[in-house]
């Protein structure tokens, strides 16, 4: 055998033999489906946020989904090009989002992207679909276009005026307004509507509590269903004392959205989510339940979701510039070994 044949024998060879290792190079990281409830559903989670750590919370978010409910998770990340690196402030490529063509739900905790439109087509087909969309956190603001303000996807804009608010207030229920509570003095506490007490969002959720802030909400739709308002607290613990002074804003809510085609999602949106308010047994158990109730499996939702975390997780208090700096989407793979 010649050394030429010999040596694309042996890339065939590994080709096939061993798979893994292309999968390492890939820019996103993915959970196939344990056994459970979600088996054969696939669920795309998305992080680019400069600031809440989603880089740390959608990797846990979508291992809790795989190994505990048996979704299929794909975790994409905002990279820098350069060297594959996950980079929160790179706000203008998040490779992989093609996956959303075979999606079964979106979760999305992004800010201020501006990815290039053969990206973001991908998101915008996909909230034209009518599957459902969680959105978390900085998502009510989850896209800014400066650089390219004659993109057809402009619209999306977190402040444009014809589509008024962009994708947060059209499709998320609102777009950013302001901090409600003090950034990073005090608190969240989520209260529940008690009209809302039996929502299967709520099943088996006992209490809410977060270190991120209340955000301002001011134009969610009537039509909106707000399962849980966001009470200012006084300090950074949960045994922090509300603050009367503020009021409480809509915390978790749903609501529906019909696109252009004329296809109608199940939208459910919080203004939490940082990687340190998933610390919080009850927002992950609201979180999944928002996946079960998205993709109307309602009637599959266990009477006390298991969110028990996955491996360790030791999230980054939020802050500008405190990412882990180096990191590759392969890093974040599910080691089996401590998934118990």
């Amino acid at each position: 055998m010649s050394k030429l044949a010999l040596a694309l024998f042996l890339v065939s060879f590994l080709s096939i033999a061993c798979p893994a290792y292309a999968s390492d190079d890939n820019p996103w990281v993915v959970y196939d489906g344990y056994k459970g409830p979600g088996n054969g559903k696939r669920i795309v989670l998305i992080a680019g946020d400069e600031e809440y750590r989603s880089e740390e919370a959608m990797p846990q978010l979508g291992k809790i989904l795989a190994v505990r409910h048996g979704f299929h998770c794909t975790v994409l990340f905002s990279v820098n090009p350069k060297d594959g690196t996950i980079d929160p402030n790179n706000q203008t490529n998040i490779p992989g989002l093609e996956h959303l063509e075979s999606a079964d739900m979106m979760i999305l905790a992004l800010r201020f992207r501006e990815l290039p439109d053969e990206q973001m087509k991908y998101i915008v087909d996909f909230v034209e679909s009518g599957k459902p969309i969680l959105g978390l956190r900085t998502a009510t603001h989850s896209f800014n276009y400066k650089r390219n303000k004659k993109s057809p996807y402009a619209n999306y804009d977190f402040r444009n005026r014809e589509w008024k608010g962009g994708f947060g207030q059209q499709v998320l229920g609102d777009t950013w307004i302001s901090h409600h509570g003090h950034h990073g003095r005090e608190s969240t506490r989520g209260v529940i509507d008690e009209k809302y007490a039996s929502h299967p969002i709520l099943k088996g959720v006992e209490d809410i509590w977060g270190k991120t802030d209340v955000y301002g909400v001011r134009n969610l739709i009537p039509e909106a269903h707000v399962l849980v308002h966001g009470q200012v607290l006084l300090g950074m613990t949960p045994d922090s004392k509300p603050n009367t002074q503020k009021k409480t804003m809509p915390l978790i809510w749903t609501k529906s959205f019909t696109g252009k085609k004329g296809n109608t999602s199940r939208i459910i949106c919080t203004t939490m989510g940082a990687s340190v308010d998933l610390e919080s047994e009850g927002l992950r158990r609201v979180l999944v339940n928002s996946c079960y109730w998205g993709m109307k499996m309602e009637d599959k939702i266990p009477a006390k979701s298991n969110v028990n975390i996955v491996g360790e997780y030791k999230p980054t208090m939020f802050g500008f510039g405190k990412f882990q700096k180096g990191l590759k989407p392969s890093d974040h793979k599910l080691k089996r070994s401590k998934t118990k």
